[in-house]
């Protein structure tokens, strides 16, 4: 059943260091090497743009206004959506002036989200139609999290990669308390079950006092699952979609053929 959640933002001002390193056996065109040494991942020819696969999953579940979250001097980007002839989505964009975390990122889209809910999924990941049209089902703040053996088995994703991936964190009745980045390997044994989060939110209109009332992290950066937590600690209320299935990660060059092959059946209408 397709949702009400009719907004969608994606978080595609990151810096893309890793996809503008060089890598050895990864054989791209000129067009792939062009968005690839600028790191704008959505921007790579996967047979089209993979922010259009994106997009069109997000249209699947139900989203029709979309807002792209770049930066001041992503015109590549800009250029190509803001003159998209799309019969299924209407493209927004917000400007992050300076790439201060992912909180400060959603925060850009405040004004575009207004009161309505809103999905938030990352601009390098590829989420199926079926998991969004879940989360777009949701009448409360949420996620999807995934099961750590079926992410393994169907993405693109090395184990030691997904590793590092955020978990999910309970408290003793259940309750959905936010997620612990980066978890250590003993925080992993003794939680094998943990779901992972691959970013793939549904925030309400509480997630943005959130953002503005954290302090950065060491790194100097807002970061959303301090919001999130926050929102959690101040009554915002989360539930976990629990999703068996793969995420197609766009992070580095050697990903691009692996993405392109597993989307190579997949129809887009915008």
């Amino acid at each position: 059943m397709i949702g009400n959640t009719k907004k969608a933002v994606i978080l595609a001002r990151g810096l893309g260091t890793r996809m503008r390193a060089e890598a050895e056996g990864a054989q791209l065109n000129d067009e792939q090497a062009k968005a690839a040494n600028a790191g704008v991942k959505g921007m790579i020819d996967v047979g089209r743009p993979f922010l259009d696969y994106v997009m069109s999953a997000l249209a699947d579940a139900g989203c029709t206004e979309i807002c792209l979250v770049i930066g001041p001097e992503h015109d590549m980007m800009r250029d190509y959506y803001g003159n998209l002839n799309s019969e299924r989505i209407n493209v927004h964009f917000a400007i992050q002036e300076k790439p201060l975390g992912t909180a400060d990122a959603v925060l850009a889209a405040e004004e575009f989200a207004g009161d309505d809910a809103f999905i938030v999924v990352n601009s390098d990941n590829y989420y199926s139609a079926a998991a969004l049209t879940k989360l777009a089902a949701l009448d409360t703040a949420g996620l999807l999290g995934y099961e750590r053996n079926a992410l393994i088995e169907q993405s693109n994703i090395p184990a030691d990669r997904i590793a590092a991936f955020a978990i999910m964190d309970y408290l003793e009745d259940g309750t959905f308390n936010g997620i612990l980045e980066k978890p250590a390997p003993e925080v992993l044994a003794a939680r094998p079950d943990a779901g992972i989060s691959m970013n793939a939110w549904r925030f309400t209109k509480p997630i943005f006092a959130a953002c503005k009332n954290i302090e950065s992290s060491i790194r100097g950066e807002y970061e959303l699952a301090d919001a999130v937590r926050y929102a959690i600690d101040h009554g915002t209320p989360f539930s976990v979609v629990d999703v068996a299935e793969g995420v197609l990660d766009m992070s580095r060059r050697t990903d691009i053929a692996a993405v392109k092959e597993a989307l190579s059946d997949v129809v887009v209408t915008l």
